[in-house]
């Protein structure tokens, strides 16, 4: 708790601590703890009631403001587990909160603590008999036991605010389906009102009622409506379609919609596996089997819709659910992992990818995420060694060999990397255009291990496949500009780069690196200084603004660029160069 309460007691934490998670409480639980705040000889109150008018609660003891703002910088830094903790001390001090109750119920729920979380949810539902996200905990829970009609009494009464207007009616939905009822399930559905989005989602559940209903017509036009009101089509409904026609006796269709969907940049493991057991002959299954395998679908939806609409907080819960609801959910389990991901925790989720069943069609998927969720952490060699063994597993894939390389060059093993890059590009064969950037990140593994004849012809090579891409021009354009060679074609290219990433700092810098080394000392100035602009914590940034001035007879602004530069981390062969230049300055030009 110390670390966790240090971290929110400190400036970072500060900024922002208001209303931010509890509108209208925090400030008064903030202010109750400051001096000044209360008449002299008064207790200061803390406020966290959630109705307007409600009793004050008892005045606020030191583990309870502690807890308090632990839990808040825990949810600040989606450190759920740790929240969940926090938060329930501060509950125990205070059980009638309802604003407390409900962040340690989202903090539970969001930990994957669903078990636990349900007996909040009874608390809060005792305070507020709506509470969103307590009826939907325990109508889950009722899925989970086979009480249907429980579980749709439950959600008639839990309110349908925010993202719930959704997914309550969709897993009413599937309770009624679950009952039997499929008529009053159809009638069920949500309506997309003013959100166009939730169409598709509606039509699919639609079909896939329809589908288990065993009322094959109807569910043929509502799969086929889910496709068509998709701007594209989601993976779940190819699959969706797909095993619909397959177990309709029409493999050709099965296979059109297969197929349409992995060409191009598309990749799937789920379609690509689902493809190849069409082809092997082997039976289709529905993606939902009963009810309860509908709700979670529901569930899975609204996480989808949760990252839409950029709500981390909802999108987790509601994957999580889903699990709690089918463990055996391999596509719900992926998306918790990428949630997860996307906010930082990068070590719960590759606990969450290393879960995912071996079994599963996305397992190959998942555990390239690991990978890479494990070199972020800094465990090089289990991610090295883990990308090895896929690598060996199947030798017809060269996805595990691209993300070794990346991982071997991002740690400047260069020569590493180009082994696997090689190893990759010799199992693709014929060089298509979508491989360009392998053959771009082995030219920087080759350039940077010192190997310019094979790196420029890579660079070479890519920059046919892909012309407009501004990072490899720059990195072309740039390697020339360094060594002096085809500077007008280098400073065209870069140009050019300029033109289609105009924002960034890097590309900039190798326009005025480009001037500098022709001469043009006045125009490299000026775009060296949007660049430290662009990026000010960059130390080749400054290097070369530092060289620039120097020539301009900007001398003592060149020594500070310098002097900064030394305090940026340069590269290390770097340095001795920098200092020289503080110590000498620049030979004449």
């Amino acid at each position: 708790m110390a670390s966790h309460l240090y971290a929110a007691l400190t400036g970072r934490a500060r900024r922002g601590a208001r209303a931010i998670l509890f509108p209208g409480a925090a400030v008064a639980v903030l202010l109750s703890a400051a001096p000044g705040h209360a008449a002299e000889g008064q207790a200061a109150p803390m406020r966290v009631a959630a109705a307007a008018g409600a009793p004050a609660e008892p005045a606020a003891r030191p583990l309870e403001l502690g807890s308090y703002l632990a839990g808040h910088h825990a949810f600040r830094q989606r450190d759920f587990g740790a929240a969940a903790r926090y938060m329930s001390e501060a509950v125990a001090a205070q059980p009638a909160a309802e604003r407390l109750l409900l962040r340690a119920l989202v903090a539970k729920l969001a930990s994957g603590e669903t078990d636990s979380a349900r007996t909040l949810a009874r608390r809060l539902l005792a305070l507020e008999p709506d509470a969103p996200l307590s009826g939907l905990s325990l109508a889950v829970s009722d899925f989970k036991a086979g009480r249907f009609e429980a579980a749709r009494t439950r959600l008639a009464s839990t309110g349908g605010r925010g993202p719930n207007a959704f997914t309550v009616p969709l897993l009413t939905a599937w309770a009624e389906a679950a009952l039997g009822r499929y008529d009053a399930a159809r009638a069920a559905l949500p309506e997309p009102g003013d959100n166009p989005g939730f169409a598709p989602f509606r039509s699919l559940h639609g079909a896939l009622i329809l589908d288990l209903a065993g009322r094959p017509q109807e569910a043929e036009g509502l799969y086929l409506e889910a496709v068509e009101q998709a701007r594209r089509p989601t993976v779940r409904m190819v699959q969706a379609v797909g095993s619909f026609y397959r177990r309709a006796g029409d493999e050709d269709e099965a296979e059109r919609r297969y197929t349409d969907f992995v060409s191009g940049e598309n990749r799937s493991p789920l379609i690509e596996s689902a493809l190849g057991d069409l082809r092997a002959g082997k039976p289709a299954t529905p993606i939902v089997a009963n009810g309860t395998e509908g709700a979670a679908e529901a569930l899975l939806a609204g996480a989808n819709l949760g990252l839409r609409a950029r709500s981390i907080e909802m999108a987790l819960i509601y994957g999580r659910l889903a699990l709690d609801l089918r463990p055996d959910f391999p596509s719900a389990r992926v998306l918790v992992g990428q949630i997860l991901e996307s906010v930082g925790r990068d070590e719960e989720a590759v606990e969450v990818y290393a879960s995912v069943n071996e079994a599963s069609p996305l397992s190959w998927s998942a555990r390239l995420s690991r990978a890479a969720g494990l070199a972020r952490l800094g465990r090089d060699e289990e991610a090295i060694g883990l990308l090895r063994r896929m690598a060996a597993e199947r030798p017809e894939r060269t996805d595990a060999l691209t993300r070794l390389g990346d991982i071997l060059r991002n740690r400047k093993r260069f020569a590493e990397a180009v082994e696997a890059y090689d190893a990759a590009i010799e199992r693709i064969g014929t060089v298509e255009q979508r491989h360009w950037r392998l053959l771009f990140s082995r030219g920087i593994a080759l350039e940077r291990s010192k190997t310019w004849p094979r790196a420029e012809k890579d660079l070479l090579a890519a920059l046919e496949l892909a012309p407009d891409e501004p990072y490899l021009l720059n990195y072309l354009g740039y390697s020339w500009v360094d060594q002096g060679i085809r500077i007008k074609d280098a400073r065209k290219m870069i140009e050019r780069a300029v033109e289609l990433e105009p924002q960034s700092g890097a590309i900039v810098d190798s326009l005025g690196w480009a001037l500098y080394r022709i001469g043009d000392y006045d125009g490299a100035v000026e775009q060296l200084e949007r660049a430290a602009e662009l990026e000010p914590l960059d130390p080749t940034v400054n290097d070369h603004l530092g060289d620039a001035y120097w020539r301009v007879g900007r001398r003592n602004e060149a020594t500070f660029q310098w002097r900064r530069t030394l305090n940026l981390d340069p590269e290390p062969d770097q340095v001795p160069i920098v200092e020289g230049k503080i110590a000498r300055g620049l030979p004449d030009s």
